[in-house]
């Protein structure tokens, strides 16, 4: 079962917050945080726009083709990606993403740095000012969880903080098409979150499933208005496994599937080690951004397809 979790409840009483969200970031990796404090309508104006974009002709949406820059920012059309590294198939979702913004001549631009691009924006009025208000309120709504987190962990609430100032975060709009019936159709492929936390905006349809350790696949229940927030790779990492990190995947809907991820990343050059009071240490460090380096990798990967 995944639990239901108040943020109003954190303002009221961090120490009752804080002790229903230590055994679901222990048990199952995901919750469902209901009251955030983004903007409902700031999540309205989002949803819209994604409409906006996704109904576009694909000639219109292919000038932005995430294919097209090494930095991850634009358009992925369905059968781009592959989340599930193990099975032949793609997905059949098609995206949208966006990145830490950067003016054209910032110096880390300039000098091509990974993960350092210019989003790329279509030309759709206040599509990337709404998308960029919303991309810094949920970044400061996931610092806010990390400040109970760090507290959860016996550490103090600011130690994530100067690891995530720059952070290499990356908002993503996501469109499922009503399935085909084609054999072995999958929306999204099983797979883990590469980073610390994620925020997910679901539009209610069903198919996002997740699997916890030694259970069977199980259906995320819709409470309007929360988000579903689970733990990445890199915070299951820094906890030693105390935090998990779980699979989880999305069916082909049967009617269209909208929903927008805000993936919080850490900076490039954050240490992702054990912490603390953690025991011996189960991973070797490595940079942040290395890591998501080599997880978008196999994402993107050619596959062979029949």
């Amino acid at each position: 079962m995944i639990p239901v979790l108040d943020w109003t409840k954190a303002q009221t009483d961090r120490a009752a917050f804080r002790s229903q969200l230590g055994p679901a970031v222990r048990e199952t990796g995901f919750f469902l945080l209901a009251n955030p404090q983004v903007p409902h309508t700031l999540r309205d104006e989002v949803f819209a726009l994604a409409d906006t974009f996704f109904n576009q002709p694909r000639a219109e949406k292919a000038k932005l083709s995430i294919l097209d820059t090494p930095h991850y920012r634009g358009w992925a059309k369905p059968g781009d990606e592959s989340l599930d590294e193990t099975r032949p198939e793609v997905d059949s979702k098609e995206t949208f993403n966006i990145g830490y913004d950067l003016a054209p001549d910032d110096p880390r631009v300039l000098a091509d740095e990974p993960f350092r691009g210019v989003n790329r924006w279509p030309d759709i009025p206040g599509f990337a000012d709404t998308m960029l208000a919303y991309y810094d309120a949920c970044q400061t709504q996931a610092s806010a969880l990390l400040s109970v987190m760090a507290e959860d962990l016996g550490l103090p609430a600011t130690h994530f903080a100067d690891l995530f100032t720059e952070p290499l975060s990356a908002m993503r709009l996501l469109h499922y098409p009503p399935a085909s019936g084609a054999a072995n159709e999958i929306g999204a492929g099983a797979h883990t979150d590469y980073g610390a936390i994620t925020l997910l905006m679901t539009d209610g349809e069903p198919g996002l499933q997740v699997q916890p350790r030694g259970g069977d696949w199980t259906d995320v229940p819709h409470v309007p208005g929360a988000y579903v927030v689970n733990i990445g790779d890199c915070l299951m990492r820094w906890t030693n496994d105390i935090y998990v990190s779980t699979p989880h995947r999305v069916l082909p809907p049967k009617r269209q599937r909208r929903s927008v991820a805000f993936f919080c990343e850490a900076n490039p050059d954050a240490r992702v080690a054990a912490l603390p009071g953690t025991g011996d240490a189960k991973y070797p460090p490595i940079r942040a951004a290395d890591y998501l380096a080599s997880r978008l990798a196999a994402t993107y990967a050619p596959k062979e397809t029949t």
